[in-house]
């Protein structure tokens, strides 16, 4: 393997440094043929000048002549001897004066005089100095790499050890290690700074960072639950401000009457008011009725006004939207004197209140509000009492008597589906498109809460697969095309509304994916149904209350 010359600057023959070139051995061989014809010149000249004072004796020696010196007539006329050739050079520079070494012309003339016994100076033509492009022209000729950059003279010497070119370098100028020091020191030839580094860094940086956002996603959740469950429940402050009547149930337990209290903004929160309980000595008794309680309590002031005897309000009810028949009667006997069982008897007789032909029972019939009975009400008269305040709720929708059934069967179903008051109008856009053949092939409804009314179910809208394929079912709409056999609540005049002016829109699905705000997702398509659905679902795996 061939190995590189070393890195430094190296010596030249002479022990001298700088930047002169070695010459070539052209340029060396020129130089020693120029040597020898010019000693040949200098032999020459001496044997005329030799000659010419032969012929006239009164000539004066050469001035080089030592004085009284004479020499042989045979000896002047003796042939030259061949002069040997002078010995090779390998540097042409001049020689110091004081030097040890003889220059060329000055070893020719001694060899002139040893063999003539006369020195002679014949006069040196005048040799004018090159020009530059000369000069430049044969060193090139001279040197063989010339094309290639190597040994050539640098454009300009340096002024100075220290001039603009930099520091001069000894040895070879167009060495691996000078040309390095020159291309050092050329402003053009800076290495650039690498940037991988920069890059490998910002990727790291940008790997941490999306690293530690994912953690932080993830551990949202649990992090929420931690310092929720660090903090006081929401609670609202003093005694609140207006007037709501709340209604407690027969057998409601604690829980129920939490959840009542934060629908109707009693209470701020479900946790405020049952951790309150919890945190009593013994437990509250609550007597069922109507409690005349303020908007936005403290649980605290709540728990008290509920203890209070004089915030029951004697003899009044309060019908929310969408409550079932069922659950009706039980509320007017809470509220009243009035025994249960003889509303149940007084609700099976229809033939005194004016109900449409298709009617079987008083669902959908008795309207949602908050009544006070006069003292010894009797069943009928209170029952009755609803049911004339539902066909006033029609007659100023403008349902004409033979609309009535088929109105208030609709409006049911809106008012157990909807959730939001806006979105009234496009559940009910949605039911009467999916009764439209023309985009809704099957004709069937299927409504979670039309199936779970058929069980029994009047509090809630979810069901089973079971339950949805259960054709024994008479309200199973996803069995049965067409409307549902009649109403499965009792709706309120917003609900009437919808049923009577749908929204205008192409819906042919929904779910309430958010059961306590009643958000609800509108879609066209099954896809978009599907994924309506899965966030539902996954809002009731975090709300396991909901069943």
């Amino acid at each position: 393997m061939a190995k590189s010359p070393p890195e430094t600057p190296d010596q030249n023959w002479s022990e001298s440094t700088g930047d002169t070139p070695l010459p070539s051995r052209r340029a060396m061989r020129e130089a020693q043929d120029a040597r020898n014809a010019q000693a040949a010149l200098d032999a020459q000249a001496a044997l005329d000048a030799q000659a010419e004072q032969s012929a006239d004796p009164a000539a004066v020696p050469a001035a080089n002549e030592a004085p009284g010196t004479a020499q042989a007539p045979a000896a002047r006329r003796a042939p030259r001897a061949a002069q040997p050739p002078a010995p090779l050079a390998y540097w042409s520079a001049p020689v110091a004066p004081d030097s040890a070494y003889p220059s060329t012309a000055d070893s020719a003339a001694e060899r002139s005089v040893a063999n003539t016994g006369v020195r002679a100076e014949a006069p040196q033509p005048p040799v004018s100095a090159p020009s530059a492009a000369a000069a430049e022209a044969d060193q090139a000729d001279q040197n063989p790499f010339a094309g290639l950059g190597f040994g050539t003279m640098p454009d300009s010497a340096p002024a100075s050890a220290d001039g603009p070119g930099g520091p001069a370098v000894a040895g070879r100028p167009n060495s691996r290690a000078n040309r390095r020091a020159q291309l050092a020191d050329h402003p053009g030839t800076e290495k650039k700074k690498s940037r991988k580094g920069a890059v490998g860094c910002l990727v790291v940086l940008l790997v941490v960072l999306g690293l530690m956002g994912a953690a932080a996603l993830a551990l949202q959740g649990p992090i929420s639950q931690f310092i929720a469950s660090t903090q006081p429940p929401e609670d609202y402050e003093g005694s609140g401000s207006g007037e709501v009547l709340v209604m407690i149930h027969n057998g409601d337990t604690g829980s129920d009457i939490a959840t009542t209290l934060l629908d109707q903004d009693v209470v701020k929160s479900y946790d405020a008011f049952y951790d309150l309980l919890l945190a009593q000595p013994t437990d509250p008794v609550f007597q069922p009725g109507a409690y005349l309680l303020a908007s936005q309590m403290s649980a605290q002031a709540a728990l008290e006004a509920l203890q209070n005897p004089e915030s029951r309000q004697e003899l009044t009810v309060v019908i929310p939207e969408g409550t079932a028949a069922v659950d009706v009667l039980s509320s007017i006997a809470e509220g009243t004197d009035i025994p249960l069982a003889d509303l149940q008897a007084a609700a099976a007789d229809l033939s005194g209140f004016g109900l449409p032909a298709e009617a079987t029972s008083l669902e959908g019939f008795l309207f949602p509000a908050t009544y006070t009975f006069q003292p010894a009400t009797s069943a009928h008269d209170a029952i009755k009492t609803l049911v004339d305040r539902q066909f006033e709720a029609l007659d100023a929708a403008g349902v004409a008597p033979a609309d009535r059934w088929k109105t208030i069967v609709m409006a049911s179903l809106i008012q157990r589906e909807a959730g939001l008051a806006p979105d009234y109008f496009k559940v009910s856009r949605v039911f009467y498109n999916r009764l439209d053949p023309a985009q809704w092939e099957s004709g069937k409804l299927e409504s979670d809460a039309t199936v779970a009314y058929g069980t029994g179910n009047t509090h809630l809208v979810t069901t089973t697969d079971d339950e949805r394929r259960d054709a024994n079912n008479p309200y199973n709409t996803y069995v049965h095309p067409g409307p549902p056999v009649g109403p499965i609540s009792n709706p309120g005049d917003l609900a009437i509304d919808a049923a009577l002016h749908p929204a205008e829109g192409t819906w042919l699905f929904f779910v309430t994916w958010n059961l306590d705000t009643g958000e609800t997702i509108f879609s066209t398509t099954v896809d978009e149904h599907d994924a309506g659905v899965t966030k539902w679902l996954d809002w009731m795996d975090d709300h396991p209350e909901y069943g």
